[in-house]
Formats: structure tokens, sequence, C-alpha cells
């Protein structure tokens, strides 16, 4: 029997990146830091989005565990801000991931038939 798969780090960072993009508050959360190109407060955040303080802090632990955004304690504040330097790490490898997938030229030919065992 075949040893067990190794995940490259490439491969773990895309599905760290791809699990924060997973889902809109978090996607939200992104675009309005990202377009911004500064910072915004816990406290701000809450009141747009249509969840609660916990379920927002959920989110933004997901964010700061991908990487791609950092947190300023300033109490009785959280500042977040989009980490610089990952955020572009994300964009290149997220990028790659799927130009390098779409350079195969593929595609689903309907005229094949698909055996099941």
């Amino acid at each position: 029997m075949p040893g067990k798969l190794e995940f490259t780090d490439e491969v773990q960072q895309i599905a760290r990146f791809s699990k924060a993009l997973s889902h809109p508050v978090r996607v939200y959360i992104l675009q309005k830091l990202s377009k911004m190109n500064s910072c915004c407060y816990s406290g701000d955040l809450v009141e747009e989005l249509p969840v609660g303080r916990s379920t927002l802090s959920q989110h933004l632990k997901e964010l700061k565990y991908a990487g791609l955004i950092q947190g300023e304690i300033n109490p009785p504040y959280i500042k977040y801000c989009i980490n610089r330097q990952n955020w572009e790490k994300a964009k290149k490898i997220l990028d790659d991931f799927l130009n390098d997938n779409l350079a195969a030229d593929f595609s689903c030919d309907d005229t094949k038939t698909i055996v099941h065992s």
C-alpha cells in the first residue's frame, strides 16, 4: 500500500484562502477593507452586516487565521485592516491555481458514457 499523500504548503494555503472566501460576510468584509484602502472597527461592521457580534467575531477570526486581515487592539476597540503582504500572496496563488487549471484546455464531452462499477 502506498504512503499517505502529503499536501504541499501551497495546496494548504489555497485551501485556507478558499475557506476564508467561502462565506458572503467574509467576502463583504474583504471587499470593504480592500476598497477603502484603510481600516475599520468591528463595531462599525456589526452595524452594516446582518449578523450578531459573536458571529461577526467568528468571521473576523477566520479571515485572521487565513492571514488576509490583521487586527490591532485599542481597548475597547479592535481595528481591522487588510494584511497587504498576504493579500498580494492570495491574489497570486489563487490566480496561478485557477489559470493553471484552465490552461489544460479540457472540456466535458456529452457524448461519452460514464460507466459505474
